[in-house]
């Protein structure tokens, strides 16, 4: 029969087992950018280094150094410099099980690539994992907590499992309403939303480029939309690729906790700056969370 290992049977921190890079553009620059995910030490957590700023130290890729959330999550270091377009890499490093990691990359920005987490998914695994001599700790949500900006909400509510649940409705035809849920458990994230792009509307591009955004946004990086059609050649890689790119989004905004979370997430709507405040309405109370060592999810047969 079978019988589900015991909390001894603890899951450990994995990183990197070799640096790997890649180089694109960045989404809102427009400049090169060139990157490389490298190993890091157990208990260090995710962060980044600035090569062209070498004097200004380490960026963590935490909630409380989130600068700014215009269309993507922005990291701040101790000296002010800053490190954006984040979600992105911070998704496929939750979805891959990376605990601990040093990005160094010589730009302001990570470079965008095909718009969504597949090419940094790969990068991950042209590295490979290895396990670390400690144990991987979570976060665990004890209470619900809200998030709420008119029509929009983020929640977090205590559960078994971590799972991704999110709602859209644009007019567009070409979007309408979508819904889906994610458990992030195994391949979940590589097999289910790892390839949905990021998206954006045709009209709101002249708009963003004033403000110094998406002047590296193409076809070749986001979804783009005209009215009620897709002008992108290819079409979509999902019928519902926008409410998955959400649950990327989401995945890669709330990795920035500093640990994995155990919990159910909710999103009506959600957007990079909902989802840092939830974060911070999270640690804000200490009743509403805890750490927690992570039990390895394995069974054993047994005669």
């Amino acid at each position: 029969m079978l019988h589900k290992a015991s909390h001894a049977d603890v899951m450990f921190q994995r990183t990197l087992r070799k640096a790997a890079g890649c180089s694109g553009v960045g989404l809102h620059s427009g400049n090169p950018v060139t990157m490389t995910v490298a190993p890091a030490e157990a208990n260090s957590g995710i962060s980044f280094i600035r090569t062209d700023r070498p004097r200004a130290g380490r960026i963590p890729a935490r909630w409380d150094r989130v600068v700014d959330t215009r269309l993507c999550t922005v990291l701040a270091g101790d000296e002010g410099t800053t490190v954006g377009t984040v979600e992105h890499l911070m998704a496929a490093l939750a979805g891959c099980g990376i605990d601990n990691a040093v990005i160094m990359l010589d730009g302001p920005e990570v470079p965008i690539m095909d718009g969504s987490s597949q090419g940094f998914v790969e990068l991950i695994e042209r590295a490979g994992t290895v396990a670390q001599a400690a144990p991987r700790r979570a976060i665990r949500v004890l209470k619900p907590v809200t998030v709420t900006e008119g029509a929009k909400s983020v929640s977090l509510f205590p559960d078994e499992v971590t799972s991704y649940g999110v709602e859209i409705d644009f007019d567009s035809a070409a979007i309408a309403r979508q819904a889906r849920t994610l458990v992030l458990d195994g391949s979940a994230f590589r097999d289910e939303v790892s390839r949905a792009r990021t998206f954006g509307f045709l009209h709101e591009v002249e708009a963003m480029r004033k403000a110094g955004l998406a002047r590296g946004g193409s076809l070749d990086n986001a979804i783009v939309i005209s009215g009620d059609t897709v002008m992108n050649e290819g079409g979509l890689r999902y019928g519902d690729e926008f409410v998955r790119h959400k649950i990327l989004d989401a995945v890669g905004d709330l990795y920035l906790a500093g640990a994995p979370l155990i919990g159910r997430f909710h999103g009506v709507r959600p957007g990079h700056a909902m989802n840092n405040r939830l974060l911070h309405a999270l640690f804000a109370q200490a009743d509403a969370w805890c750490y927690e060592t992570i039990a390895a999810p394995v069974e054993r047969a047994v005669a």
